[in-house]
């Protein structure tokens, strides 16, 4: 069975929510994530190209009770707006024709100190309060998973062009082995300040203006320079 040419869009869950939470002042809905990939779709390059799925990586929201340190109250990760928020999200994304999830693990390390709490300690000194820490909740394997689809779809011939969501240097390896496959690299990191590495081991800069809940049309900057 032969297939047309494709490509994927991978997109990095939790940079993606966190750049459209600061534009639409709010957290972002399926709706949101799929106006953005729609954005990325009417690219001219990619207008005989036929979208193979997009993939969303994320992490599901932690479970679970914590102890404060400083009150020992505790705290459930599960009555939670955050909590909410993700699960909503991912569980409509699911949904969306198209897409797929590609789920991490969530980890809680502990307590620190909130970024509100840095800022006020900063301009004055004071005592810490049980206010100013936050659970230290990391994601593992979120950017493993994107590595290797890159590998993958690489591989197989399954596309011939990614666009990658993104602005994590991580990725990196990952766009240069996909390079040498043959694959096409578009990088859209959503203005977000990256390393010149990333770009650099990208083929095309996506630039996606984000203006309003519905996504704008990208322009793009095509590098004067080639990478192998």
């Amino acid at each position: 069975m032969s297939f047309p040419a494709r490509y994927a869009i991978l997109l990095d869950g939790a940079f993606v929510n966190i750049k459209l939470k600061s534009i639409l002042r709010r957290f972002p809905t399926a709706r949101d994530i799929v106006d953005l990939c729609d954005s990325i779709k009417s690219y001219p390059d990619f207008a005989d190209l036929q979208l193979l799925r997009a993939y969303f990586y994320h992490a599901p929201p932690i479970t679970g009770k914590q102890i404060n340190p400083l009150d020992q109250k505790e705290h459930e990760f599960g009555q939670t707006t955050a909590f909410r928020d993700n699960e909503r999200l991912l569980n409509q994304l699911e949904l969306e024709d198209n897409f797929a999830l590609r789920l991490g693990q969530t980890r809680v390390h502990g307590w620190r100190l909130g970024s509100s709490a840095l800022r006020s300690l900063e301009e004055s000194s004071r005592q810490i309060t049980a206010n100013d820490l936050v659970p230290n909740i990391t994601q593992k394997g979120v950017d493993l998973r994107i590595g290797l689809d890159i590998a993958r779809l690489s591989l197989t011939n399954s596309v011939q062009a990614i666009v990658v969501v993104s602005g994590d240097s991580d990725l990196v390896p990952a766009f240069k082995f996909a390079r040498r496959e043959g694959v096409r690299i578009y990088l859209d990191h959503l203005k977000h300040g990256v390393m010149r590495e990333l770009k650099a081991h990208a083929d095309i800069i996506l630039d996606v203006a984000l203006t309003s809940a519905r996504a704008k049309a990208p322009k793009t900057r095509i590098k004067s320079t080639m990478k192998a």
